[in-house]
């Protein structure tokens, strides 16, 4: 997941709670990256901001420390599994929140049929596997 990235001067990878952390780590080790979590409301240790989306049955929030991110930093997103694209979206719009340039999304696994693409419009995304 981390080659189609090589060379692209990434400075930061977000991994989505939780299994974005398992596959976003390495990934930002290999790419000489850091790495940022984006996890679910009140577990990050210091102020934070947050992003509240629309789930099929009904309303999520995911957060990001305020301070993650400086102006123009190269961000990668990456997660296990694109579905619908909410919690995606809503880590795009937090990454540009800060400052940061959205270089691309990257996942392990898509689900074409529930078309989360359609909410990425305009976004570079990599996916290893579709189904």
């Amino acid at each position: 997941m981390a080659a189609p990235f090589a060379g692209d001067a990434i400075s930061h990878v977000i991994g989505i709670e939780s299994r974005g952390f398992i596959l976003g780590a390495p990934i930002a080790q290999q790419l000489g990256a850091g790495f940022i979590p984006v996890r679910k409301p009140g577990k990050l240790p210091a102020k934070a901001i947050k992003e509240i989306y629309e789930l099929e049955y009904g309303k999520d929030a995911i957060e990001i420390h305020a301070d993650a991110i400086e102006q123009g930093q190269r961000v990668l997103i990456v997660d296990d599994v694109l579905a619908t694209g909410g919690t995606a979206a809503a880590t795009t719009r937090l990454v540009k929140q800060l400052g940061g340039t959205l270089h691309g999304l990257a996942f392990l696994i898509e689900l074409t049929f529930l078309n989360g693409k359609s909410k990425l419009i305009g976004e570079s995304v990599f996916s290893v596997l579709q189904y």
